[in-house]
């Protein structure tokens, strides 16, 4: 086959790019010190550590001849677009990251960024989540981003009040039953 129908670009791409989370426009990117250190670190291990041992495979691969038919070299050049991606992603969140430690919040009678607030709705069923940021919220483990309709209704309540949510079934009044910082 010649070589004029044969297709190898770096800049191949099967996959989208890695999109940034929403944050509503003029917002910065709250996330505890936990957070940060989390996927600061993720960065570092992909910097110094992943992306060189690829890079090593790859120009290995290269230097084995053909390269479209070089699993090793097209897996590899694939790993390395991912791990870039990945990379371009972290820094950028990490640029516009602004650390806020729950454990310093003064008024801690109110909902803030960083709470862990237990809520009840009318028929008595209580839940617990925490409010984190958008990076580092995971529903299963019972954490919510700041920016999610439960949070934002909850943001600024005391133990008492009742706010409405939106879900999707219709509107939903939740009363806050306790609120901590304690785990911060």
């Amino acid at each position: 086959m010649s070589k004029a129908f044969t297709k190898e670009t770096d800049n191949e791409d099967d996959d989208e790019p890695e999109a940034l989370a929403p944050l509503p426009a003029g917002t910065k990117n709250y996330m505890t010190p936990k957070g940060f250190t989390r996927l600061r670190d993720e960065l570092l291990q992909l910097r110094r550590e992943e992306r060189p041992k690829v890079v090593e495979v790859v120009s290995w691969a290269a230097g084995n001849g053909d390269r479209s038919e070089n699993g090793d070299y097209i897996y590899g050049k694939k790993r390395l677009r991912e791990i870039d991606r990945r990379i371009r992603f972290l820094t950028k969140r990490l640029e516009i990251a602004e650390v806020v430690d729950p454990a310093q919040q003064k008024n801690r009678t109110r909902v803030f960024f960083g709470a862990t607030v237990t809520y009840a709705n009318v028929a008595g069923t209580e839940r617990t989540i925490r409010i984190l940021g958008v990076d580092e919220a995971d529903i299963d483990r019972g954490e919510v981003s700041w920016i999610s309709p439960i949070a934002r209704a909850l943001l600024k309540a005391e133990v008492g009040d009742e706010v409405e949510i939106k879900t999707p079934s219709g509107p939903e009044v939740i009363e806050v039953v306790a609120i901590s910082y304690n785990d911060a």
